[in-house]
């Protein structure tokens, strides 16, 4: 009898610490760098990503999903204030966002102010974008950047291709001591210490490298903070399938390397500006890797090969931490959000890498599962990462920051609503240009403007449209024309060219509204 009002009781409080729970959900938090949407459950049969797959079934996966900019850090310094570039101040690789924007409260920072744990492990923020590499504002106890990592024991230096490896780190913070960051000098110096590899397939655990090291790190996290009172934000960076495109040999035998599709439109846009395209620079960086023309068809392939090796590489450590949360009775009462930091161009327009204003650059694959989301929704809505930051709030029931960019995205995960904003805004400049893009459910488009005062935004376009460009997904996918001059959507551009400036006005009005 005693044994049986026991089992009773424990039953009780199993029910009962949920329900209490649920009131502020777990929030695991996945950062992947350099992924783009080249996953199984966005269409793309051929790449291995089961787990991830797995978590968009289970909740909402956004097709239509871009970065603010694209390039690592001012992508992930907006994703975590919720605030775009221009409010941010950061554009470039090297700039503080606390010393441009020191009144800034980052996302784990407002949920360490509203009673959660908050605990991280990888790459999360740009380390180049935060003070002490990881912003000790934001969390609860020490983030865990490359010291003190699970690594396996057997194999304590992983080749050198790996710039993950102590050695490799040791190397590059000698390198950069001076404080000099970019893919001048500094990495041709890092290269020539012997990490100048592009790909790398060796024989070794998922844990010989740092992404496995890190899985295993938010593992632990998991299993230690479940068993506290406090709801936990765990927040796990991936670093892979940036450059160079390294991952155990396993993940690369899931592909035959005839396989790999090559880009199918490999020009310029006609009619496009010279300056919205690139040379790669970060990719020819690399040995190997030619100065200036095309790649050879067979780098090609490598590349392709080695960055889906990758993907599916970190969908196993996704799966691990998803595993972790199961076992320890937490996946229920988790908000699971993974999201890659902006798109990859894999050779459209002849281009390799980032760091422009199109489709492959901008679209970055954005998954949510969990309370308050229903499961299978697939949505178009065009959604910008600054939508994270109020929705995350509005899920776990906690007070949003009333100085946000983004707007919650919580009415298309529960069915409420078809989308919450016209267009997703993204920007990127070159020189004293400056390129906002707007992608609704059909068009792209991008407006140039002529910025020499570097003061962003502009509150009027008069006399400072350096170029447009405007293209449309339903006849157009592969972005081979500009139609900006085209007569037959001339209504379009006239109506996108107004919520351009709309959208810059509204920007310089907030702009001027903040602390000095």
């Amino acid at each position: 009898m005693k044994l049986a009002l026991l089992k009773i009781s424990a039953l009780c409080a199993a029910l009962f610490v949920p329900s209490q729970a649920a009131e502020k959900p777990n929030i695991l938090f996945i950062a992947i760098d350099d992924m783009k949407p080249d996953l199984g459950c966005y269409g793309v049969d051929m790449v291995k990503t089961p787990n991830m797959d797995k978590l968009a079934a289970r909740g909402a996966l956004f097709l239509n999903s871009h970065c603010n900019q694209a390039v690592c850090g001012p992508s992930r310094a907006s994703l975590m204030t919720g605030l775009r570039p221009d409010r941010t101040k950061v554009h470039d690789l090297k700039t503080i966002t606390r010393e441009v924007t020191p009144w800034v409260t980052t996302l784990p920072q407002h949920f360490k102010n509203h009673g959660y744990i908050t605990a991280g492990t990888g790459k999360i923020y740009d380390p180049r974008s935060v003070d002490k590499k990881s912003d000790e504002l934001s969390w609860s106890q020490p983030f865990k950047l490359h010291s003190g990592l699970p690594y396996n024991k057997d194999y304590p230096e992983p080749v050198l291709g790996s710039y993950q490896s102590e050695a490799a780190h040791k190397a590059y913070e000698e390198i950069t001591a001076s404080g000099k960051s970019g893919y001048g000098p500094v990495s041709k110096a890092f290269f020539k210490r012997g990490l100048k590899v592009t790909v790398e397939s060796t024989d070794v655990p998922d844990d010989a490298y740092a992404d496995g090291a890190y899985a295993k790190m938010g593992a632990k996290f998991i299993r230690d903070l479940s068993k506290k009172d406090e709801p936990f934000f765990v927040a796990v960076g991936f670093k892979k399938p940036h450059l160079p495109f390294i991952a155990p040999k396993k993940y690369w035998d899931l592909y035959q390397r005839d396989s790999m599709p090559l880009a199918k439109f490999k020009q310029a846009p006609e009619g496009a500006p010279p300056y919205a395209l690139h040379n790669s620079n970060e990719l020819r960086s690399y040995d190997g890797v030619p100065a200036d023309g095309p790649l050879s068809e067979a780098q090609q392939r490598e590349l392709i090969h080695g960055y889906y090796a990758c993907i599916s590489y970190i969908d196993a450590q996704v799966g691990l931490l998803m595993e972790t949360l199961e076992k320890e009775g937490q996946l229920e009462n988790t908000i699971v959000i993974l999201w890659g930091d902006h798109g990859w161009h894999l050779g459209d327009h002849g281009i390799w890498c980032k760091h422009t204003n199109y489709e492959q650059s901008t679209r970055s694959p954005l998954i949510i599962a969990g309370p308050g989301i229903e499961s299978g929704v697939k949505t178009q809505a065009p959604t910008e990462f600054v939508d994270i930051f109020p929705s995350l709030c509005e899920l776990s029931h906690i007070p949003n920051l009333e100085n946000l960019d983004g707007i919650s995205f919580v009415p298309v995960v529960s069915k409420k609503a078809e989308k919450v904003r016209e267009s997703a805004v993204s920007q990127f400049g070159r020189g004293q240009r400056m390129g906002y893009g707007l992608r609704n459910e059909r068009f792209r488009y991008v407006l140039w403007v002529n910025n020499s005062e570097k003061k962003p935004p502009l509150s009027s376009l008069e006399g400072k449209i350096a170029a447009e460009e405007l293209y449309d997904y339903e006849t157009d996918p592969l972005e081979t024309k500009n139609l900006a001059t085209d007569p037959a959507h001339a209504e379009t551009l006239k109506k996108l060219r107004a919520e351009a400036s709309s959208f810059l006005t509204a920007q310089a009005e907030r702009i001027a509204r903040e602390p000095k």
